[in-house]
């Protein structure tokens, strides 16, 4: 009787991309986003090249490129935690490793965008 049953039939109760749109398009989002600012990251390091500290920590104090530099470290950690959360889906098939493997690449993500963060703002707004 099983063989009479459609494809769909099948697949119901198999599992669930319930995520997986969101996450797609969470990842083409931030990858549209890095294009700009990593060509603003671009100029910015030709317009700084051989600037001593000084110079550079007033170019950062401006709020603009504050701003750019800020969002650019999160957006840069936010898609490669992505990135990285799809190769251990689609490539770790021990349970007990993969949970393992995202908790520390989330961990990983998040500490390193809220270091540069916090490295950011405080050469930003101290000097």
């Amino acid at each position: 009787m099983k063989a009479l049953r459609n494809p769909l039939e099948r697949a119901i109760n198999h599992g669930s991309a319930g995520s997986g749109v969101h996450h797609w398009w969470a990842q083409r989002f931030s990858a549209i986003l890095l294009v700009p600012l990593t060509l603003w990251l671009v100029w910015t390091l030709a317009v700084l090249a051989g600037a001593d500290y000084v110079a550079a920590r007033d170019w950062i104090a401006s709020p603009w490129n504050a701003a750019m530099a800020v969002l650019l470290a999160g957006s840069t950690f936010y898609h490669a935690r992505l990135g990285m959360q799809v190769v251990i889906e689609d490539y770790v098939h021990r349970r007990a490793l993969e949970v393992t493997l995202q908790i520390l690449v989330a961990a990983a993500a998040l500490a390193g965008a809220v270091v540069s963060i916090v490295a950011i703002l405080k050469v930003a707004l101290t000097g």
